[in-house]
């Protein structure tokens, strides 16, 4: 194995000198313009998703001179550093336009500009007015200047002050930025009250602060006590008296808890911090004393919010039902600062996330601080067997709820009635919605006809709405939450006659998807070693992806859960970490043809002890066991570009499937009829290199006849 981390390492040194090669010079930094962009030339339409942001960028500027900045940065995330936000907390979207969910914004006194990544280029060039830049460059054949090389070229010779709100940026990044405008006579400063707070003062969505439930122990498997032991444990092994915890789905696994304070996400604004020396957790939420006395939900929850943080109807440990336990104090959310600053004067080590808020890292004295990921972020990643087996069964309703909408669409598409991407999207969540223990969608839908597959995070709204047809592919990407688990699938279709190229390339991104699901791999391995097996069949025909081939998975959480992820572009970071058993990821390759269409594989798999013929000095190997249970479109794939073993594990995992859903929708005909079409054996029979269907006509015509007869 370590030459494959070799031969990947060797990869990664290559790019990094292609990259230094092709760096912009500041001359030719400064001479970027949104002049450039396809959008704003001379003639060109200007497209109905864009907002004028003319007004907003004056407002910001006006504020540069009270604050002694040059320039304003406006990141993407909320106070905890989130990827998904609440609507209130849409700060860059709002200066900007842009809608995607990971963006950086940066405002100068006469230029502004976005960064974003390769999901979003598309998007980003629909959205922006011609006010912005857009910072996109496609690895290995053109590249970009960071944010900071970006503002040194643009404020050369001015000893220029760069401004940005401390809870909106990470320790990690304040830190690496303020270190490069440092060595170029500059510097990141701290604005104490966010600009875009101040000009964001009507039409503004409210804070976020919903209703807050304890979930059963028949969905998390384990109490937030039993938690909390194996967590002081694993700061007792590195010596650290206190852990704050600022990532809103770590508070949420820590305290079994839920609430819907961002869209498609179960969590609440909060913090948390474990003292190991004093023996204490505290946790912090708005408008804590209503909370704490609100009705449980009696799907979600056993107690009262109050009795399952084991504290009194008051808010006060004294009074608690169960003095033998300990108490999840509970404090307002914005005591925070108050609560670190206590800690910094009261232990001697205290453990913080890369991710923690420079505004939490400033107050802890440096010699006093261990930052790495929290214990939390590992233990939620790697999934108990309650949280396992949730897992699956949610994604089997899930399974029952996307066949039987799909049977519906194709059929109506295919006979002439009028859908949409807005209308299929809507149609999907009721189909959803019905199952078992939903509790909504697990992010918007990706609901793409045509040309919209190609914008890879492609939403529609009533700008964009688009027919869908017999003669375009169709790109649904979408999920569930479910209380046992969440969902995240992607299928792509064509209810007509698919080109020959359109067939290709949804085929060998699936030869992609089959390798890795199926690649065994050693322990230790971290899933940007993976990532490349995904992408051999395209890379071979001269095709890429523009994103990552994996994300982790929550249990009731977060859609996107860190901290391993599969992904080429994901450089070594201290944030990554190895793939390991019982962890669940996506497995997501793809392809996208500006202007025409876009393809994509997605299943959850449970990574999984393999099993192998010998066991060389007992080394442990792993390998992913799918838990979607959604078929692939037969009259998609070319078997011609399929080996045996990959028809061979469409074939096993076809069956499992046909055994698995085939008995829920057994009284629904059309879903039945639909999910049978695409199950039947495939028979390859070897001619030389290439291989030939032959069977699975006959195989889908007699699943017709026995369902009908």
């Amino acid at each position: 194995m370590w030459k494959v981390k070799m031969f990947f390492c060797i990869i990664y040194l290559t790019v990094l000198q292609k990259v230094a090669e092709c760096a912009l010079t500041k001359e030719q930094i400064r001479n970027m313009s949104p002049s450039t962009r396809p959008a704003c030339q001379p003639g060109a339409e200007t497209s109905a998703q864009q907002v004028d942001t003319t007004q907003r960028l004056s407002d910001l500027r006006s504020h540069f001179q009270s604050n002694g900045i040059n320039g304003y940065i406006i990141p993407s995330v909320d106070a905890h550093q989130s990827e998904y936000v609440s609507e209130y907390d849409k700060r860059r979207q709002f200066i900007s336009g842009f809608s995607g969910s990971q963006a950086i914004a940066v405002v100068l006194e006469d230029k502004a500009a976005l960064w974003t990544d390769g999901r979003y280029f598309l998007q980003a060039e629909e959205e922006l007015d011609c006010n912005w830049i857009l910072m996109k460059g496609r690895s290995g054949t053109e590249t970009v200047p960071s944010i900071t090389e970006w503002v040194i070229a643009e404020l050369e010779g001015q000893n220029g002050v760069l401004g940005a709100y401390p809870f909106l940026i990470g320790s990690d990044d304040w830190i690496k930025k303020d270190k490069e405008l440092v060595e170029n006579n500059m510097k990141l400063a701290r604005v104490e009250e966010d600009l875009i707070d101040k000009i964001w003062t009507t039409g503004r969505p409210v804070q976020p602060n919903t209703d807050i439930h304890g979930m059963k122990l028949s969905f998390t498997g384990k109490s937030w006590i039993d938690k909390l032991t194996d967590i002081k444990e694993e700061m007792k092994e590195k010596n650290v008296d206190a852990l704050v915890v600022t990532s809103l789905d770590e508070v949420a696994w820590l305290s079994n808890c839920r609430a819907s304070d961002v869209p498609y996400n179960p969590v609440f604004m909060s913090y948390a911090i474990v003292n190991r020396k004093a023996d204490t957790i505290r946790l912090y939420i708005r408008e804590k004393n209503a909370k704490l006395l609100k009705s449980r939900d009696p799907k979600m929850s056993t107690d009262d919010l109050f009795d399952h943080l084991n504290i009194g109807r008051d808010g006060n440990c004294t009074s608690r039902k169960d003095g033998n336990k300990i108490c999840f104090e509970v404090f307002d959310y914005n005591d925070i600062l108050d609560g670190v600053r206590e800690l910094n004067s009261t232990v001697n080590k205290i453990w913080i996330s890369y991710g923690c808020s420079y505004a939490i890292y400033g107050l802890i004295n440096k010699d006093k601080i261990y930052q790495a990921n929290t214990p939390i972020a590992l233990m939620k990643s790697v999934k108990n067997p309650v949280e396992q087996m949730g897992l699956k069964k949610s994604h089997i309703r899930d399974a029952v709820a996307l066949i039987t909408f799909m049977a519906k669409l194709e059929k109506q598409v295919q006979e002439g009635e009028f859908w949409t991407e807005m209308s299929a999207a809507s149609d999907l969540e009721r189909h959803r919605r019905k199952q078992d223990l939903n509790r909504g969608l697990s992010f918007e839908t990706i609901s793409s006809s045509g040309y919209h597959g190609a914008v890879i995070h492609y939403a529609p709204s009533n700008k964009t709405d688009k027919q869908i047809t017999t003669s375009e592919m169709y790109l649904l990407d979408s999920g569930g939450q479910y209380l046992d688990g969440t969902t995240d699938v992607t299928r792509t279709f064509h209810f007509g006659s698919p080109t020959d190229y359109e067939k290709e390339c949804y085929t060998l991104a699936l030869k992609g998807h089959i390798a890795l699901t199926q690649f065994v791999f050693t322990t230790g391995l971290k899933g940007r070693e993976l990532d490349a097996l995904a992408r051999q069949p395209l890379w071979k025909f001269g095709l890429q992806y523009l994103h990552g081939t994996g994300h982790g998975i929550g249990s009731y959480l977060n859609v996107h859960e860190g901290p391993g992820r599969i992904s080429i572009y994901a450089g070594e970071s201290p944030t990554d970490a190895a793939l390991q058993e019982n962890m669940f990821f996506s497995v997501e390759p793809g392809y996208y043809e500006d202007g025409k269409f876009g393809v994509r594989h997605e299943n959850i798999a449970q990574i999984v002890k393999a099993e192998t013929k010998y066991h060389f000095k007992d080394i442990e190997f792993l390998t992913f066991n799918t838990v979607t249970m959604v078929p692939y479109e037969p009259h998609l794939i070319d078997y011609s570009l399929l080996t045996k073993d990959q028809v061979e594990w469409l074939n096993s995992y076809h069956k499992k499937v046909q055994s698995t859903i085939g008995p829920l929708i057994k009284n629904d005909p059309l879903a039945s009829k639909w999910l049978s079409s695409r199950t039947g054996f495939v028979d390859m029979v070897s001619n030389g290199i290439h291989l030939t269907a032959s069977t699975v006509l006959i195989t889908v015509m007699a699943s017709f006849l026995h369902i009908y007869l």
